[in-house]
């Protein structure tokens, strides 16, 4: 059960840290603090409302502050029933930071996105009102649905592209949309739903949500969502498109509208287990934090033993040389721990040499798949610097990778991550196996 009343529910916080945050996003403010806003979930027992609020200095280390509101706000509890709060978003717009937040029950599409705004991250946050809301049986009159059904008004995240603001929302029940934001107010400015991104066949409940865009270098944008199940077949997987509102493609040309039963788009993270380290199950809701030149993936993953139980994850995140995001195979261990900037990322093709974890992240994705001990078979690398490569699996499939830096926790050594997506559809990671202290 959960609760909106503070007074009802006896939490021990103060050992939390990391878990129990569960569809996670973080933000840093101007003192270099980072705040990571996350569902009201907790795995164990009851649980207040309000959005979840941690606080952390370097993205490893979490320590709970609080709620950002008291509860669930009348009106989203009126229409929805809701006890607690889900998903929110937070963004910066001039001095005023916003969070979105979703209200809504499991299994249902009565749902609703809200707005409230802060001077600060630590708050004081006040309400502004509803954004969009969707119905069960049917959208708000006045609307007209996208494809076989209206999309739930769940899981906000904020495009700002020049002076125009973006509300990407929906999941499961007609998929995910974009709907154009009042920039100045932060509320709708168009008619709800929107405009399709992308959606996925009836046959396995339309199982997408999650959305997080962001921008491309060199121009266009990528469209991050989470496929299948919250509770254990989670992962998350990819499209690009020139606009905001798409069309969004995977990296074989397959739209992500397409709902006839395409299994579109590209891997870039799924559940996994590297020898001697926990298995990682379900991860998905990314968000993305951007600050100092580096940009993570911001994301909760289950334990592949405890299933019930969930944590954020953060992730290094960087860009293939022709413009499609990858991720570390290894959390983030914090500034101490990694080498920086990506001018210190390596150029030479030496780097793949000696023995790799190696993970084809499109063999199962919807299992904690073991890694397999194995030295890269590559040829015809291409270095394109600051840790670019393009090289030739032996099966003749041309990859453009990315090898990041890392430290592994099961060695305490500095190490290397790859990840590599190919010309067949295949995302293939690995972490470089390594001599303690050898970098």
């Amino acid at each position: 059960m959960t609760t909106t009343d503070p007074a009802a529910v006896d939490l021990d916080t103060a050992s939390w840290g990391a878990d129990h945050a569960h569809d996670p996003t973080a933000v840093r403010d101007d003192d270099g603090t980072y705040w990571l806003f996350s569902t009201d979930a907790y795995a164990g027992g009851p649980v207040r409302g309000g959005v979840q609020v941690r606080r952390s200095s370097d993205l490893v280390t979490w320590t709970f502050h609080g709620w950002a509101l008291p509860g669930v706000p009348a009106d989203a509890f009126a229409w929805t029933g809701a006890p607690g709060l889900w998903a929110p978003e937070v963004v910066r717009v001039d001095d005023e930071w916003r969070m979105y937040w979703s209200a809504s029950t499991f299994g249902s599409r009565t749902s609703a996105i809200g707005l409230a705004v802060a001077p600060h991250p630590s708050g004081p946050w006040t309400e502004r009102g509803i954004v969009v809301t969707s119905t069960h049986d049917g959208i708000v009159p006045g609307t007209s649905p996208h494809g076989d059904g209206p999309p739930n008004a769940i899981d906000a995240n904020l495009v700002v592209d020049g002076a125009q603001h973006w509300l990407v929302y929906g999941s499961f029940f007609g998929g995910l949309h974009a709907l154009e934001l009042d920039p100045r107010t932060g509320l709708a400015l168009g008619e709800a739903p929107g405009v399709l991104l992308a959606r996925r066949p009836a046959d396995v409940e339309g199982a997408l949500e999650g959305a997080y865009v962001l921008s491309r270098p060199g121009g266009g944008w990528a469209l991050i969502a989470s496929w299948d199940s919250l509770f254990d077949s989670y992962h998350v997987r990819v499209g690009v498109a020139s606009s905001v509102t798409g069309p969004y493609v995977d990296r074989l040309g397959r739209d992500l509208r397409d709902d006839e039963g395409a299994d579109a788009g590209t891997f870039v993270l799924t559940g996994h287990r590297l020898p001697g380290g926990p298995g990682v199950r379900a991860p998905g809701h990314a968000a993305v934090l951007t600050e100092q030149g580096r940009q993570y993936l911001v994301h909760h993953a289950r334990d592949a033993e405890a299933p019930t139980q969930h944590r954020v994850e953060t992730r290094l995140l960087a860009w293939t040389h022709d413009g499609w995001p990858v991720v570390s195979l290894l959390p983030w261990a914090g500034t101490a721990h990694e080498r920086a900037p990506q001018s210190a990322w390596p150029a030479d093709a030496g780097v793949l040499e000696g023995t790799w974890d190696v993970l084809d992240l499109a063999a199962d994705p919807r299992s904690v798949q073991p890694t397999t001990r194995t030295a890269l078979a590559v040829t015809d690398v291409v270095a394109h610097g600051a840790g670019r490569f393009a090289w030739r699996w032996d099966d003749g499939a041309r990859a453009e990778a990315v090898v990041l830096p890392a430290s592994d926790a099961r060695t305490g050594s500095p190490t290397w991550t790859f990840s590599a997506l190919d010309d067949r559809g295949r995302t293939v990671a690995g972490v470089r196996v390594t001599p303690t202290g050898v970098a």
